[in-house]
């Protein structure tokens, strides 16, 4: 066992030892000095001390302090415990058992040198064991928990008890923990338990990684992951665990997007704390990440029977509804159509983000994009200065072209009253960056930005006829377009080219029936 090297030190001459280890150190820490050594070590204390005659100072000669690092794997601090079949398993695993080999060697087997202290308890001292599934432990195993939890001391076959100095933690579940309370005859355990509620993640860019480390292009071959495919699974876990926002205007998606380190309107980093505390059971409750895994697993099983090829958000989306019908953890219908409600809500969010991807995929031409950023610059400056904008076709000199200005400021929300404002705003920004020598790019100001994708989707859209798609009959021209985009998705959002086509299908759909987004 390894153990504190100050309990070498015998009691009468502890606390003096401790006082002169305090003696000027900062802080609440203090060193104390509690517990005995083990039936090892005090045999073998015990022996030095006859050979020099009770000199303490030679038998502390022989002592070398070794730095530890803790480590599961080689059982060096940290032990684990975890239930068996009754009969194989017994509490010698806790706290070791004697080695018979050595009882010819030493004459006795309650001889310390023929007993292997390398039970989990041995094993954990000045460290931490871990219980796995604590609850369901037999109840001979309960005993050596109360005594280790309460007295420190377990006792090993054939010796007295021994003291050990570790930290006990054990886990289970909520229903096993239930059981627990309602158990009169363990009121000894519960008094020594100090409950600790462990919640399901809620944060969004958590729960994706725990996801991607099973399915991702290393370990998954023949078939891929269209993208959002496992942020659209991760956000619908999400929302399932997350309890409605008491404020009215806020909805759990908002309320997922702050936990998620986003930021919104009226809202900061102290109101998300807020939001957390003013929350009961969130976390506690929910869809859990094995039941994701499950059906990502049915759901790339079928695209490979089916010969898809490709695994998306939809497909995901059907496996998580129709798992509901038959979750054997939930039996409320309420809740199961809460969580259908939810996957309305994740389908609702991915169909806006793949509409804002085609639309920048569209409007991705940087040549186009630059043209019509200066345009619009030449009307603002023309507009701030009360000048006229010289007209490159005809040479004239004309007002500033305040419907260009408008159908692109309204793209992102510009009002009639704001207009002025957000005009300036954008003058004086390029005239800050005209004193530093540098040059204005659209790509500076993400709001222009936006606004100029926006205006310019709105604008080509018609010349490619996306919506074309959903038709049997492409023309030779439009086909071009398509691939144009199609490989812009694949570049620069990371579809593939079945991925991509789903995608270009489904959107067209949606501006075949006129949904087309302009927020």
């Amino acid at each position: 066992m390894h153990e504190d090297p100050l309990l070498l030190f015998p009691e009468e001459i502890r606390a003096q030892i401790a006082d002169e280890i305090n003696r000027g150190q900062d802080g609440d820490f203090r060193v104390k000095i509690e517990g005995e050594l083990s039936p090892p070590s005090r045999y073998i204390f015990k022996c030095l001390m006859d050979k020099y005659n009770g000199d303490l100072m030679k038998v502390l000669s022989h002592v070398r302090v070794k730095r530890l690092f803790l480590s599961e794997a080689d059982r060096v601090g940290i032990g684990t415990f975890q239930p068996k079949d009754e009969k194989n398993q017994d509490s010698t695993e806790l706290t070791g058992d004697i080695n018979y080999r050595k009882i010819a060697e030493y004459g006795s087997d309650s001889d310390p040198r023929a007993f292997n202290f390398d039970g989990e308890f041995n094993v954990a001292n000045r460290g931490m064991i871990e219980f796995v599934e604590v609850l369901k432990l037999d109840v001979a195993f309960l005993y050596d928990l109360l005594g280790a939890s309460q007295e420190h001391r377990v006792k090993p076959k054939k010796f007295a008890q021994t003291h050990i100095d570790e930290v006990i933690i054990g886990h289970t579940n909520e229903p096993e923990y239930r059981r627990l309370q309602d158990n009169e005859f363990m009121e000894a355990l519960r008094d020594r338990t100090v409950k600790i509620d462990i919640p399901y993640i809620t944060r969004w860019k958590e729960e994706i990684n725990i996801y991607k480390k099973d399915f991702n292009s290393q370990k998954l071959r023949g078939i891929s992951i269209a993208p959002h495919t496992i942020e659209m699974a991760a956000m619908w876990a999400i929302l399932t665990r997350l309890e409605k926002p008491k404020k009215a205007n806020l909805t759990r998606l908002q309320k997922l997007k702050l936990y998620n380190g986003k930021t919104l309107p009226g809202y900061t980093e102290d109101n998300v704390k807020e939001l957390r505390k003013e929350t009961i059971r969130e976390g506690l409750e929910g869809i859990s990440p094995r039941y994701i895994q499950d059906k990502l697993s049915n759901a790339i099983v079928n695209s490979q029977q089916n010969n898809k090829g490709s695994v998306n958000p939809f497909m995901v989306m059907l496996e998580l509804d129709s798992g509901l019908k038959n979750h054997s953890l939930i039996s409320n219908e309420e809740l199961k159509a809460d969580y259908r409600e939810l996957i309305g809500v994740v389908k609702q969010e991915y169909e806006e983000i793949i509409k804002a991807e085609v639309q920048r995929a569209i409007s991705a031409d940087e040549s186009a994009l630059s043209r019509l950023c200066g345009n619009y610059i030449d009307n603002v400056k023309a507009y701030t200065q009360k000048e006229k904008v010289r007209n490159q076709f005809t040479g004239m000199d004309e007002e500033p072209d305040e419907r260009l200005m408008r159908s692109i400021e309204e793209k992102i929300e510009i009002p009639e009253s704001r207009k002025d404002d957000f005009r300036r705003e954008i003058m004086n920004y390029i005239g800050a960056l005209s004193l530093e020598g540098k040059k204005f790019n659209y790509k500076m100001n993400e709001r222009l930005h936006k606004a100029l994708e926006l205006k310019l989707f709105e604008d080509q859209k018609d010349s490619i006829k996306l919506t074309s798609i959903v038709s049997s009959v492409v023309d030779k021209d439009t086909q071009e377009k398509i691939e144009i985009v199609k490989s812009r998705l694949i570049k620069d959002f990371g579809y593939d080219e079945i991925s991509a086509t789903d995608v270009l299908h489904y959107v067209a759909s949606i501006f075949a029936r006129g949904d087309v987004k302009n927020k």
